[in-house]
């Protein structure tokens, strides 16, 4: 990172003209810093990020902005600027926290009053056994102002955590996490119990897990939340899984997706009965791709119909059931009403037991076209857990046609840094292709160029939203041969590297070489 020097006895001032600070600039000097510090974001210029001091000789304070500067591997230029628009400027930080402050001095007036209630509900509890809320307009608004925030700001999931005097609310991001304010622990009791009224959830169940959903239009734009509730040390934990409808599912050619890859997922989905699988961890995108997969389908010529848990997408044309095991309603016993209901493709959304493994099977046994996933870290485990829940390797080699290994990676923005690959990453490219067909190998390892984030005015982080990395197993009758003999994954990787199929942490870099995400993060794949 290269750091614009200066001496603090050459600090040009900055007359303030626009009082409005970006968003995408001012998430890099946090509130506590600028506050404490007496300095804040002023912009970002051609990749420079200018701060504006109010005291630029403060030896504290210029550390502070180096730390914070090197963090984002930004070049940064002090200026000075006056008491006045340093207070003004530090309003930008109320967007969202203002608006929360609003609500909460309203709550704070109330305190008394609600005391008061509280003393008298608590009687009514111990007399009836029962609660009955009455909602409070500033917790109404707090529990507002927090979903449109996250909603506006493209978060995936919003964090309700309570600590020990407080409770932190967080947003996930493009997959990361990010503090976004603070509450009193005051009002954690109100403001669960208006989001589990939302959701429709038991107010007064406090020491187990509970599962909600609620929709509501943001904007014009209609989004459902799904809600989980868990006890933890300090109180109830609650998040908030944002799915916008608006958005509505994404078409299989905007995954990500390769050509290779892309045609394979295509062939296979055209085929009249096998199941396809989609594996990888939990937020890796596999329910996305099985949208997509269900969205490129004749939806008027098949009878399609899906088992899942919950429903996150409504797809027009589709028969989407939600599965209720409280009343053992599962995908198990699902499976088995489906098969009666004239079925020619059937969506199970994860198989997680022997029983399911084993009707999904039986289904594609008997001319189905079977769509599911399994939690493995690789497409190349679907064999080996399907094994190891107890499916016999002579069911698995006639049936599964795919195994689709996936996670999510950040992508880049279109202004980005061309790096060129230096003699360690080309030896270390080289040594991660090796064992390749040469034909493939080749082609890969004539690319010298690398991406990394670059700053700019319109994408501050260099980084926005997220794309697919891949990696397919395809079932030919020479990989049948293995799963049926030795249905090891070493076994089954060597016949499959011999074909040429590329690993998760390939693909990554492969799409480094193409602009799509940072080299540095498909080295952490």
């Amino acid at each position: 990172m290269s750091t614009v020097q200066q001496s603090p006895n050459a600090i040009p001032a900055k007359t303030i003209t626009d009082f409005k600070i970006p968003f995408e600039t001012l998430k890099y000097v946090p509130e506590e810093t600028a506050t404490h510090y007496r300095f804040l974001p002023l912009s970002l210029t051609d990749g420079v990020l200018e701060l504006g001091f109010v005291l630029p000789q403060d030896i504290d304070a210029r550390g502070a902005a180096a730390f914070i500067a090197s963090k984002h591997a930004l070049p940064y230029k002090i200026f000075t600027i006056s008491e006045a628009d340093f207070t003004k400027l530090l309003q930008n930080y109320k967007g969202l926290a203002g608006e929360i402050d609003t609500a909460l001095g309203q709550f704070d007036t109330e305190l008394a009053e609600r005391d008061k209630a509280a003393k008298e509900l608590q009687e009514s509890i111990s007399q009836k056994g029962k609660v009955d809320i009455i909602e409070d307009a500033p917790v109404s608004k707090i529990v507002a102002v927090i979903i449109q925030h996250a909603t506006e700001g493209n978060a995936s999931d919003v964090h309700v955590e309570p600590l020990a005097n407080r409770i932190r609310v967080r947003f996930r991001v493009d997959g990361e996490m990010h503090t976004s304010l603070f509450l009193p622990k005051a009002v954690h009791d109100a403001v669960v119990a208006r989001i589990k009224i939302l959701a429709n959830i038991k107010l007064d169940e406090k020491r187990k897990p509970q599962d909600g959903r609620f929709s509501a239009t943001i904007e014009g734009r209609s989004v459902d939340f799904r809600v989980s509730t868990m006890p933890t040390f300090f109180g109830e934990k609650v998040v908030m899984r944002i799915l916008d409808q608006d958005r509505g599912v994404k078409s299989l050619d905007q995954m990500g997706m390769n050509k290779a890859t892309f045609d394979i997922v295509k062939r296979n989905l055209a085929k009249p009965y096998g199941i396809i699988l989609i594996t990888g961890p939990t937020g890796s995108g596999k329910s996305t791709t099985l949208y997509s997969m269900l969205n490129t389908l004749d939806k008027e010529g098949l009878n399609i119909v899906s088992l899942e848990d919950p429903v996150e997408y409504n797809i027009e044309g589709i028969n989407q059931s939600q599965v209720r095991p409280e009343i053992e309603y599962t995908f198990a016993s699902g499976l088995r009403s489906i098969l009666r209901q004239d079925p020619d493709v059937i969506m199970v959304g994860e198989i997680r037991d022997k029983e399911t493994a084993q009707l999904a099977i039986q289904a594609a046994l008997t001319g189905h076209l079977v769509l599911s996933t399994l939690h493995t870290n690789t497409a190349i485990g679907a064999i080996s857990r399907l094994v190891d829940m107890g499916v016999d390797p002579y069911l698995i080699a006639p049936t599964l046609l795919l195994s689709l290994g996936q996670r999510l990676a950040r992508k880049l923005c279109d202004v980005k840094e061309a790096v060129p690959i230096d003699e360690a990453t080309s030896a270390m490219i080289e040594k991660q292709f090796a064992d390749l067909p040469p034909t493939i190998r080749d082609g890969i390892l004539a690319q010298k160029t690398v991406y990394r984030p670059k700053a700019s005015p319109t994408c501050a982080s260099g980084v926005r939203g997220r794309v697919g990395v891949f990696e397919t197993l395809e079932i030919d009758a020479e990989l049948e041969g293995v799963i049926l003999k030795t249905p090891q994954d070493i076994e089954l990787y060597k016949v499959a590297r011999k074909k040429g199929m590329i690993t998760l942490r390939e693909d990554a870099i492969l799409k480094s070489m193409q602009g799509l995400i940072p080299f540095e993060e498909a080295m952490q794949f």
